[in-house]
C-alpha cells in the first residue's frame, strides 16, 4: 500500500490510498468505512494498479489488468440525505464523461451515458460505475463509488455482457493519474452542484449525454426473487429520483427503478423514431 506518495492532484481534503494488487477497491473502501467505526470523516481515494476480483453490477467480473484505472472513492459522513444515494451513479456517470472530455477533447462527443450506471465511448462500454451506502436511520454514515475505466485494455466481445473499448481502442494515449485528477476534481464539483441545486441540473446533464433517449429500447427489470422481465417502450427520460420511465404501448407511462438497457446484439434497440 502507498498512502500519500503517488503525486495527484485531487480535491482539497481528499486523500489517496494506492494499491500494487488488490481484491477490489470497493471492498477494501468498505474494510475502510467498518474501521472508521462511522466516526470519522472526509473522503478517501482507494486505487490500485490491479484488482484479482474486481465486481460489475450483478456480481458480475470487471475484468481489472495493469494499466486500466480502478479507483473507489469513499465518502465518510457524506453530505447527502440518504434518499440522494441512488442519485451517486449517474453523479458519477456525468463526471466521469466531464472528466474524459477535459482530458481528451478529441472524445467528448464519442462518449455518452447508458442508464443506470455505465459510460460508453462510440456505443462500447468504456467505464463501469457501481455505487453503495450505509445509513444509521435517516443518518449518512458513509457513500462509495466505485469506478473501473479501461484505458489500455478492454476485454473481447464474447467474453462480457455488452461490447467493450478501452481509450487506447480509441486512439487515445493518456497517464491514469491525470484521468483520476480530472474524474475526481469533476465529482467533487458535481456534488456541490447536487448539494446546493439539487438533482436537475445534473439529471440535465446526464440527459444531454443518454444513450437510446427517443428511441423504442428494451429494459431487463429485476425482481428480488432473482427473477426478469423484458419491457420494451420509447425511453423518455429519467425521473427526478434516477428512476427509468417508458412510454408503453397504448400510451402510459412505465417507472422503473431496478435493471438494465439491453445491448443491439441482444436484439434490444427495435426502432429508430
Amino acid at each position: 500500500m502507498t498512502e500519500g506518495r503517488i503525486r495527484v492532484d485531487l480535491p482539497t481534503g481528499w486523500q489517496l490510498i494506492v494499491y500494487d494488487l488488490i481484491d477490489s477497491t470497493s471492498v477494501e473502501a468498505k474494510r475502510l468505512a467498518i474501521t472508521a467505526g462511522g466516526v470519522r470523516n472526509g473522503v478517501l481515494v482507494i486505487q490500485a494498479a490491479a484488482q484479482t476480483d474486481g465486481r460489475g453490477r450483478d456480481a458480475r467480473t470487471w475484468y481489472s489488468p495493469a494499466g486500466n484505472l480502478h479507483f473507489s472513492v469513499l465518502f465518510l459522513k457524506p453530505p447527502l440525505q440518504p434518499a440522494q444515494f441512488p442519485l451517486a451513479s449517474f453523479l458519477a456517470s456525468v463526471a466521469v464523461v466531464e472528466g474524459i472530455a477535459a482530458t481528451v477533447p478529441a472524445l467528448q462527443h464519442k462518449l455518452a451515458c447508458k442508464w443506470p450506471n455505465d459510460v460508453l465511448c462510440n456505443g462500447r462500454k468504456l467505464c463501469g460505475i457501481l455505487s453503495e451506502g450505509e445509513c444509521q436511520g435517516d443518518r449518512p454514515v458513509w457513500l462509495l463509488i466505485g469506478i473501473g475505466l479501461n484505458v489500455v485494455w478492454a476485454p473481447e466481445s464474447a467474453t462480457v455482457q455488452h461490447p467493450a473499448t478501452s481509450l487506447f481502442a480509441e486512439g487515445v494515449k493518456v497517464s491514469i493519474n491525470v484521468l483520476l485528477s480530472a474524474i475526481c476534481h469533476q465529482l467533487a464539483n458535481f456534488l456541490t452542484l447536487l448539494q446546493t441545486e439539487g438533482f436537475l441540473p445534473v439529471r440535465r446533464m446526464w440527459l444531454a449525454r443518454a444513450v437510446g433517449r427517443g428511441r423504442t429500447i428494451t429494459v431487463r427489470t429485476h425482481h428480488n426473487t432473482n427473477r426478469y422481465t423484458n419491457l420494451s417502450g420509447i425511453f423518455l427520460g429519467i425521473d427526478h429520483d434516477g428512476a427509468l420511465l417508458l412510454k408503453m404501448t397504448g400510451g402510459f407511462q412505465q417507472k422503473i427503478i431496478s435493471g438494465e438497457i439491453l445491448s443491439q446484439r441482444d436484439s434490444l434497440v427495435i426502432r429508430e423514431l
